[in-house]
C-alpha cells in the first residue's frame, strides 16, 4: 500500500498511516481463519478505530497532499464494513461485540479517508455508516423492520448489552451530527436525493434517541418540533429535526415512518415512568403519544403498522386515565378493542391489560352497571381462570361493593363460565362460590341475595359438577355463620333463609347430613318468629330418624298447642339417633312453662325412662328418678281433678309409677342407699295410701286400682320398716296394717266377684289365699311384738286378724284345702271372745259348700257352740239354729259316743233356755244357707304427719 502513495503526506500523518497499515497487517489474517479470537480481536480493532481517529484529527483540510491515503483508509473501511455484516448474520451471542468493534473501525477509517468537501452521496453513506454503528455499540439494533415491535419496550425496562460501548456511541453520533447538518446544508438542485436524504436523516435522528435512552433510560422534552440544533453539553439533551410541512416524512420510506412511530411511543411511555411531577410528565407523554398515533394514520403506512398502532393507542389510553381524561380514554379504548378483539391471541396480558384498563375508565365515569357489566364479561370470557385470574377479578369486585346487584351478575357469570369450561381447577369455583355467599352477605336486598345463591348453586349442580367435602363445608359453614347472625339480630325470616340455602342439593354428596340440619335450623328461626305452621312444615322435610329432628317438631307442635302431636314427637325422640337427655330437661321446661299438662306428663314419663334405663338404680340416678316420680305422680293428681280428664288412664298411670317407686326402693334397700331417698319414700307410701282412701269413695270402676295403691304403700312402708335402723313409730304400723288388711280384703272381693262372673284360676286363688295368710300372720305379729301404739288400734287389729281368717277359709274352700281349713278354726279355738262371729262365718261358708267334709264342718258348728256358752255372746235363735245343725250331724253318725255328745249338747240347750229372759217361745228354723253380710270399707286420709284409719267390722 505505501508504494502506492504518489504524493508524500505531512510525517506525522504519515506515522499515523503506518500504523494504521501495521495493525491491519495484524488484524486481517485473523479474520480469515477458523478462530477469530475474539477478545483480542476486539482490542485490536478499537485500537485501530482509535488511530483512524486520530488520523481524522490531524489531517490537513484539503486532501491534495494525501489522496492515496484517503482512498487507501476509505478502502480498508468499507472492507472491514462488509465483513462485519457477514460475522453478524452468524448464530453466536459472542459476535455482537466484534460486529461493534469491526462497524466502529471501518466508520473511523472511511471518516478518514473522507474528502474535505464531500457530496451528497458521499455524506449520506458517512451518515448512515455512523448512525448504524452508533446504535450498535448501544447494544440496540436499529434498521431492520422484524425488530421493530421490540423496540416498543421501554427505555427504562432496558439493560445496555455487555456489547454496549456508550461513549464510544456517543463520539460516534457527534461525528454523525456533523454530517448531517453538512447534508442539510447541501444543495441538491435537482431534488433526486430529497427522499434519501430524508432516509438517512431519519435513521441518525432514531439511532441518536436510541443511544441516549439506552444510556439514561428517560427523554427530556425540551420543544414540541425537534429542533434542528445540536444541543450540546447535556446527556439526557437529544437534537432533533424540524419536519416542515410534512415534507421530510412524505419522503421516508413506510418503514422508516414506523420506526419512527415506535420511537415516539418509546419516548411516551418512557416519560410516563420518570419520577417527576405526575400532571407533567403525563402532557409531556401525551404529546409524543399524538404524534406516534398522527404518524401511524399515514395512509401508506406498512401491513405491520397496525401492530405497532395497537401498542400506541394503549399507552396513549393509559396517559388519559393518568391524566384524569376518561373521555378521551374511553374513546381510544373504543377504537382499539375491535383491534384487540379480532386477535386469535385473546388471553394475551397485553390485550386483557386493555380490558381492565377499559373496565377502570368506566368505573372512573360513573358509568351504567350494565355497561360496566360487560366490561368484567369481556375480561372474564378472555380469562384462563387460573387462581391468579380469579383474584384478580374478586380483588377488583371489592371496590365496586355498594353496587351488589353487579358484583352478584359478575359473580354469576364468572362462575358459569368457569363451569363450561369445564377445565378450571375446583380451587377456582369453590372460590367464586365462597366469595359469591360473602357477596350475597353485604347485599341490602334480601331477596336479590337469596336469589343470587340458588342462581349460583343450581348452575354448578346443572353443569354435573360435584364439590368435595372441604369447600362444601366451607360453604355450608359460611352460610350458616350469616344465619346466625341474621338469627342474634333477631331477623329471623332471613335468617331461616341462609339456613334454607344450605339445603341445596348441591352439597347433597359431600355432606349429606347438612340439609337436615338447615331445615332445623330454618324452623327453629321460624318458631321464634312464631310462625309455627311454618316451622312444622319445614321441619317435616327432614328425615325422620334423627332425634334433633324430633326435637324441633315437639317444639313446633306444643306452640301450637298441638299435644297429641307433641307427645307423639317425644317418644320418637327418644327412640331416634342422636337423642340426649337434654332435650328432654328443655323440653320438661317448654311445656312446664306452657303449662300443658298432658305433654309435662309424656316428657316427665320420657326422661324418667331414660335415666332408670341407662343408669340402673345406684347412688344419684335413684334420687333423680325419685324425684321425677314425686313430680309425675303430683302431676297426675292435680290432672285428676279437672273433671274432664280422663280419669282411668290417669290411675293407671300413677299405678305405674308407684310400681317404679316400689321396685326403686327395693333395690336401694338392697345397695344400702335407701337413706338418700328416705324422704321420697316416706312421700311416697302417703300419697298411695291416701289415693287409695280417695278412691275409695271417689273412683268408680276402679277396684283393682285401689287394691294395688293400697299392695303399694304397704310395700314401700314395709321396706322403710326393713331399711331404718330403728323401729318406727306405732303409727306407721298401724298404716302398715290398716294398708295391708284393706289391699288384702279388695283382692279377696274381686276374687270373690270374678267367681261369681265366671271361672277364676286356680293359681289366682292360691295368690290370693297366701297373701291373706301372710296379712293375717303380720298382723298378729304387730300384736305379739305390741306395735301398736294404743288399745284401739290393738282392737281394729283383732277384728281385721278374724276377719282374714274367714277369708282364708273362703279361699281355702274354693281350693278344697280341708285340711288348712281345720286348722284354721283350731286357730281360733282360743282367740277371745270376737271369735264367735268368726266361727258363724266360717260355719256359713263351710255349710253351703257341698264338698266339704262332715268332720270339718262338725269341728267349725261345734267350736261355735264353745264359743258361744263360754263368751256368752250369743242369741237364742242363733244359738238354736247352729245347736240343731250339730246334732243332726251327731246323731246321723248313729254311734254310741256321738248320741251322748248329742244328749250333752240338748242338756246345754236347756240350760240356756231356762237361764234366758227371754218367755217367747222360739222355734229354730231348719237349717240352710246362711248369709254372710260383708260391708265395703272406708276410711280417711293420711296426712304426712300422723295417719289414721276408721273401719267398721265387715262381719
Amino acid at each position: 500500500m505505501a508504494s502506492a502513495v504518489k504524493r508524500k503526506a505531512p510525517s506525522g500523518l504519515q506515522a499515523i498511516y503506518d500504523s494504521i497499515i501495521d495493525q491491519l497487517i495484524k488484524i486481517k489474517p485473523c479474520l480469515d481463519g477458523p478462530d477469530l479470537r475474539r477478545p483480542s480481536m476486539v482490542q485490536d480493532l478499537n485500537k485501530l478505530a482509535a488511530l483512524a481517529e486520530s488520523f481524522s484529527e490531524q489531517r490537513p483540510k484539503s486532501t491534495k497532499a494525501w489522496p492515496d491515503l484517503a482512498d487507501s483508509l476509505d478502502q480498508e473501511g468499507v472492507n472491514l464494513w462488509n465483513m462485519s455484516g457477514l460475522i453478524g448474520k452468524t448464530a453466536d451471542d459472542d459476535a455482537g461485540a466484534l460486529v461493534a468493534a469491526l462497524r466502529l473501525a471501518g466508520f473511523r477509517l472511511v471518516e478518514a479517508g473522507l474528502e474535505s468537501k464531500p457530496g451528497i452521496e458521499a455524506l449520506l453513506h458517512v451518515l448512515q455508516m455512523a448512525s448504524k454503528t452508533g446504535a450498535t455499540l448501544s447494544g440496540i439494533k436499529v434498521v431492520l423492520p422484524p425488530l421493530i415491535i421490540r423496540l416498543s419496550l421501554n427505555f427504562a425496562t432496558m439493560k445496555p448489552s455487555d456489547i454496549g460501548r456508550n461513549d464510544a456511541a456517543a463520539s460516534v453520533l457527534t461525528s454523525a451530527a456533523k454530517y448531517e447538518e453538512a447534508l442539510r446544508n447541501a444543495e441538491d438542485q435537482t431534488g433526486t436525493n430529497r427522499k434519501a436524504v430524508a432516509c438517512a436523516t431519519i435513521v441518525y435522528i432514531a439511532s441518536r434517541m436510541e443511544a441516549v435512552g439506552a444510556v439514561h433510560g428517560s427523554f427530556t422534552v425540551y420543544d414540541v418540533v425537534w429542533s434542528p440544533t445540536v444541543l450540546e453539553g447535556s446527556p439526557n439533551k437529544v437534537a432533533y429535526v424540524t419536519i416542515e410541512d410534512g415534507q421530510r416524512l412524505s419522503l421516508i420510506t413506510p418503514q422508516l415512518r414506523e420506526l419512527l412511530v415506535v420511537k415516539y411511543h418509546q419516548i411516551g411511555r418512557s416519560i410516563l415512568k420518570e419520577p417527576t411531577q405526575e400532571g407533567k410528565k403525563t402532557l409531556d407523554a401525551l404529546v409524543w403519544l399524538q404524534k406516534a398515533v398522527s404518524l401511524s394514520d399515514q395512509p401508506d403506512a406498512a401491513a405491520s403498522m397496525s401492530e405497532v398502532k395497537v401498542g400506541v393507542l394503549r399507552t396513549l389510553a393509559r396517559a388519559y386515565f393518568l391524566s384524569e381524561d376518561y373521555d378521551r380514554a374511553e374513546a381510544t379504548l373504543e377504537e382499539l378493542m375491535p383491534t384487540v378483539d379480532a386477535k386469535n391471541d385473546h388471553a394475551s396480558s397485553e390485550y386483557q391489560e386493555l380490558r381492565w384498563l377499559r373496565l377502570a375508565i368506566l368505573k372512573r365515569r360513573n358509568a351504567a352497571d350494565v355497561v360496566i357489566l360487560d366490561a368484567f364479561k369481556s375480561i372474564i370470557d378472555h380469562m384462563e381462570f387460573s387462581e391468579a385470574d380469579v383474584t384478580d377479578v374478586l380483588q377488583d369486585l371489592r371496590t365496586c361493593g355498594h353496587q351488589h346487584s353487579l358484583v352478584m351478575s359478575v359473580h354469576q357469570y364468572s362462575l358459569e363460565k368457569a363451569l363450561r369450561l369445564r377445565g378450571p381447577d375446583l380451587t377456582c369455583l369453590n372460590r367464586l362460590l365462597l366469595s359469591l355467599i360473602f357477596q350475597a352477605a353485604k347485599d341490602g336486598n334480601h331477596l336479590r341475595a337469596m336469589e343470587g345463591l340458588k342462581l349460583a348453586f343450581s348452575s354448578v349442580c346443572e353443569a354435573e359438577t360435584e364439590l368435595t367435602c372441604v369447600p362444601a363445608t366451607a360453604c355450608l359453614t359460611l352460610l350458616w355463620q350469616y344465619g346466625e347472625r341474621y338469627f342474634s339480630a333477631k331477623r329471623f325470616t332471613e335468617a331461616a333463609d341462609w339456613f334454607i340455602s344450605g339445603s341445596h342439593k348441591l352439597f347433597k354428596s359431600s355432606c349429606p347430613t347438612s340439609a337436615a340440619k338447615c331445615f332445623r335450623k330454618a324452623a327453629l328461626c321460624y318458631i321464634e318468629q312464631k310462625e309455627f305452621a311454618r316451622a312444622a312444615t319445614i321441619v317435616r322435610r327432614c328425615p325422620a330418624d334423627e332425634a334433633a329432628t324430633f326435637y324441633v317438631m315437639f317444639l313446633a307442635a306444643v306452640h301450637q298447642g298441638l299435644e297429641d302431636e307433641a307427645i307423639k314427637a317425644l317418644h320418637d325422640m327418644r327412640h331416634s339417633a342422636g337423642f340426649d337427655r337434654k332435650m328432654l330437661l328443655l323440653a320438661t321446661q317448654i311445656t312446664h312453662q306452657l303449662e300443658l299438662k298432658g305433654v309435662l306428663l309424656s316428657a316427665l314419663e320420657a326422661l324418667l325412662a331414660t335415666l332408670t334405663s341407662e343408669s340402673g338404680s345406684a347412688g344419684d340416678a335413684v334420687v333423680d328418678a325419685m324425684t321425677l316420680i314425686r313430680c309425675i305422680i303430683r302431676l297426675v293428681l292435680k290432672l285428676m281433678s279437672d273433671p274432664t280428664a280422663k280419669q282411668r288412664v290417669l290411675i293407671d298411670i300413677a299405678v305405674k309409677h308407684f310400681r317404679t317407686a316400689r321396685a326403686l326402693t327395693k333395690s336401694a334397700c338392697e345397695q344400702k342407699t335407701f337413706a338418700l331417698i328416705s324422704k321420697d319414700v316416706s312421700w311416697l307410701w302417703r300419697t298411695a295410701y291416701n289415693c287409695a282412701v280417695q278412691g275409695c269413695s271417689e273412683w268408680n270402676e276402679c277396684e283393682e286400682q285401689i287394691c294395688e295403691f293400697f299392695d303399694i304403700a304397704k310395700s314401700i312402708l314395709e321396706s322403710c320398716c326393713e331399711a331404718s335402723p330403728v323401729d318406727l313409730d306405732g303409727d306407721a304400723y298401724v298404716h302398715l296394717m290398716n294398708a295391708s288388711f284393706s289391699a288384702v280384703s279388695g283382692k279377696a272381693f274381686l276374687t270373690r266377684e270374678a267367681m261369681t262372673n265366671g271361672v277364676v284360676e286356680e293359681d289366682q286363688l292360691r295368690a290370693v289365699s297366701a297373701e291373706i295368710s301372710t296379712c293375717k300372720k303380720n298382723i298378729v305379729n304387730f300384736l305379739d311384738q305390741k306395735k301398736l301404739p294404743n288399745e284401739t288400734d290393738v282392737t281394729r287389729a283383732q277384728y281385721f286378724v278374724h276377719t282374714l281368717r274367714v277369708f282364708e277359709v273362703e279361699f281355702l274352700a274354693q281350693l278344697r284345702r280341708w285340711d288348712d281349713i281345720a286348722a284354721v278354726v283350731a286357730e281360733a279355738a282360743d282367740s277371745g271372745v270376737l271369735a264367735t262371729g268368726t266361727y258363724e262365718a266360717i260355719a256359713d261358708i263351710l255349710w253351703i259348700s257341698k264338698e266339704c267334709p262332715m268332720n270339718v264342718l262338725y269341728l267349725s258348728l261345734e267350736a261355735i257352740l264353745r264359743a258361744s256358752l263360754d263368751h256368752g255372746t250369743f242369741s237364742v235363735e242363733r244359738f238354736a239354729r247352729w245347736l240343731r245343725a250339730i246334732c243332726t250331724i251327731v246323731l246321723a253318725r248313729n254311734a254310741s259316743a256321738d248320741r251322748l255328745k248329742a244328749v250333752g249338747y240338748i242338756e246345754q240347750a236347756v240350760a240356756v233356755m231356762e237361764s234366758t229372759n227371754d218367755t217367747e217361745e222360739v222355734v229354730p228354723p231348719s237349717p240352710e244357707k246362711p248369709h254372710v253380710n260383708t260391708d265395703t270399707l272406708c276410711g280417711k286420709a293420711v296426712p304426712h304427719g300422723r295417719a289414721t284409719l276408721v273401719t267398721r267390722n265387715s262381719l
